[in-house]
Parts: C-alpha cells; sequence; structure tokens
C-alpha cells in the first residue's frame, strides 16, 4: 500500500479545500464542495471564500443568505456551520442523536428528568407561529413548564438539537453586527427535514462520507469523525469500500479516498493563504499535522487566524486600527516576507470599507 508522506498529504488538502488555486467555481458550489463552512464568528466564512474563489464578491453571499439558499445552523460538531440549505435538510436528522448527547454532556444534570421529547413538541408549538426568536426568549417561553432546568440549559437543547432551527439574516452577512434570531429549518425553507433512514441502509451516511473525502481527502476514519462528530460512519465506510482507494500515513494509518481526487505531487508550489478562524482545513482532520506542526496545533481550535505559507501553519493575523497584523511563528525568508505581504494586501483591501491596503508583519517570535 503506497504511503503518502506529510507534504503530500498536505498538497492533497490544499488542492481539495481550493487553496492551492484559487477556484471560478460558483460561491453556492463551493459551499457545497466544502461540505459548509464554520460560522459561529458570523464574518468568518467571508475571509475562507475570499481565499479559495477567485474575484469573489461578498454579497453575492449575502445574497444566499437572504435567498434562503445558504443557512447558518448548528451541524457538525455542534457548531454553527453555514451550509446549503439542500444540506441542511438532508443531514439535520443524521446529526440529532449527537447533537442531543454533546448538550447532555454539557447539561446533564441540569436537564435529568426533562422528556426530551415532550421539550422539543413545547419549543415546536411555541415557534409555530413563524416569529423568530431568540434563544433565550424562546427559553423563558418553556420556563413555565420546565423551571428547573435554567434558561441557558433549555435554550441550547432546544435550538441546538430538538428542533432544526436557521439562524436568520440580517446575522452572518457582510460587514453586519446582529443577534441571533432563530426560525425552524421546515418554515425558513419550506419543506421538513429529510427523515432519518430506517432500513439499515444509511443513504446519508455514504454521501457524506463521499463528500468528506472530496473535500478533506485522503483521511482516516479518525479524521472523518473530528469533521463531522458522528461515531456512526463505519458501516458507511465500510459499504464504499469496494469503490475507494487506500494509502497509509508515515504513522501506519490506513487511509481513504476517491479514485479520481486530486493527490498533486508534493513538490507542487503553494501560495500564502490567509484563514479565518476555525477554518475547517485545520479543524477537520483528527491528525492536523499535514497542515498545521504540534507545537501550534492549539491554534485552531483556539480561534486564531493563520497565515499558511508553503502550505504550512507559520503565522497568525488580526487586524489593528484598520492594519493587517501578522505575527510570525516562526523565521521568514525575504522571499516568504514578500508573499504574504503582497497577500497581506490584498486581504486588507478586501476587508477595509475604503482602499486600505496596510499590512505589519512582527518580528519573529521564535
Amino acid at each position: 500500500m503506497k504511503v503518502l508522506d506529510t507534504r503530500a498529504l498536505g498538497r492533497a488538502t490544499l488542492a481539495r479545500q481550493l487553496l492551492l488555486d484559487r477556484a471560478d467555481m460558483p460561491v453556492l458550489d463551493a459551499v457545497a464542495h466544502l461540505g459548509g463552512l464554520q460560522a459561529q464568528e458570523p464574518q468568518e466564512p467571508f475571509v475562507g471564500l475570499w481565499s479559495r474563489l477567485r474575484a469573489f464578491d461578498p454579497a453575492t453571499l449575502s445574497e444566499l443568505l437572504t435567498g434562503r439558499s445558504v443557512v447558518r445552523t448548528h451541524l457538525m460538531r455542534r457548531t454553527v456551520h453555514l451550509v446549503t440549505a439542500d444540506d441542511a435538510l438532508a443531514w439535520r436528522a443524521r446529526h440529532e442523536p449527537m447533537l442531543r448527547q454533546r448538550v447532555l454532556g454539557v447539561y446533564r444534570r441540569e436537564l435529568d428528568g426533562v422528556d426530551l421529547d415532550e421539550l422539543a413538541a413545547a419549543a415546536r408549538a411555541v415557534l409555530a407561529d413563524g416569529e423568530p426568536r431568540s434563544m433565550s426568549g424562546l427559553a423563558r417561553a418553556l420556563a413555565e413548564r420546565w423551571p428547573e432546568p435554567g434558561p441557558r440549559a433549555l435554550g441550547e437543547m432546544v435550538i441546538t438539537a430538538l428542533v432544526p432551527v436557521a439562524q436568520l439574516p440580517p446575522r452572518g452577512l457582510w460587514r453586519m453586527k446582529a443577534g441571533v434570531r432563530n426560525l425552524p429549518l421546515s418554515l425558513w425553507l419550506g419543506r421538513e427535514v429529510d427523515p432519518p433512514s430506517t432500513d439499515g441502509s444509511d443513504p446519508v451516511g455514504r454521501a457524506m462520507v463521499r463528500r468528506y473525502l472530496a473535500a478533506f481527502g485522503p483521511a482516516a476514519s479518525a479524521d472523518l469523525r473530528a469533521w463531522c462528530g458522528l461515531a456512526g460512519l463505519p458501516a458507511a465506510v465500510a459499504a464504499l469500500r469496494e469503490e475507494l482507494v487506500t494509502f497509509r500515513d508515515e504513522r501506519g494509518r490506513e487511509l481513504l479516498d476517491l479514485p479520481d481526487a486530486p493527490r498533486p505531487d508534493p513538490d507542487t508550489p503553494a501560495p500564502v493563504r490567509f484563514l479565518p478562524a476555525f477554518d475547517n482545513a485545520l479543524l477537520g482532520y483528527h491528525d492536523r499535522g499535514r497542515i498545521v506542526d504540534d507545537a501550534h496545533r492549539g491554534l485552531s481550535v483556539a480561534g486564531a487566524r493563520v497565515v499558511l505559507v508553503d502550505g504550512r501553519v507559520a503565522a497568525t493575523w488580526s487586524v489593528e486600527a484598520g492594519t493587517v497584523l501578522v505575527t510570525p511563528l516562526r523565521p521568514f525568508s525575504r522571499d516568504d516576507r514578500t508573499a504574504v505581504a503582497e497577500e497581506g494586501r490584498a486581504l486588507a483591501s478586501f476587508l477595509s470599507e475604503g482602499d486600505s491596503r496596510r499590512v505589519r508583519i512582527a518580528a519573529s517570535d521564535s
């Protein structure tokens, strides 16, 4: 079985994630290809798509949100994702058991004795009037019947796990700051979410495996679990094995992949890319070593925005007083600094309401 080293896996990740070459694909198609973008920080998906798409216009993503072609909803890993409406409807039921368990993991004591099916029915009845509600507002409406858990536990369980909801615009629109207003996906998108499979065939699980490998492969089963948070996909993987190819990584792990998916030459040049907080190019793996050194692994879960140089995390970045500030994690060569500054100026121009192109690269901390 062929062994793929870290550099080969890194180049494959960049190609699948549209980070090796910016793509000309439509925004909706990019969101679908990526399996959604993590979006608890509402403005971050705009940077993620800017780094991946040629001539990206943020107004297009805003229009897709207001036009209900993409939605913000809790899905993979119990986090808010920006996904296509079709994926939200197709995937939501497959994620519900995981969502329930993860909320219970936080609020098990508070929700002890609460019949979750009764709570879900009551919440649906409250939301049936079509009036968007905040999590706290919905919790207050339910607290008379369930006073013990407290509003936070009630709200988290209902909004995150029990009732499939969309976070409505203007939250998530370009350069807009807005609170969270929730409406059932069925009301916002015009139909109920797809029901779960009852015959054991798990067509949604199989589709998710294919989609994951298209955007993240080659990858191990543990990486797939880290991306979606679901434990029940081994059967889907087993059902697809005959149509997949396999490799090994340098640690000896089995890696699965689609046979015709891109696996570029490890020496393919990789351009500088600025990634937003919680980008799935990092969070979509259990083993993130293909793109980030172990010493900096914690950056991905801490919400740091990172800069890729030669395909690896080499700096963090932030915006201060209109200037993109880059803080290297290792010394930059002269060519590195030139390339980072050029891409940083383009990012500054994208983020600025004016014509700012200011970039400052701090001294390396190593």
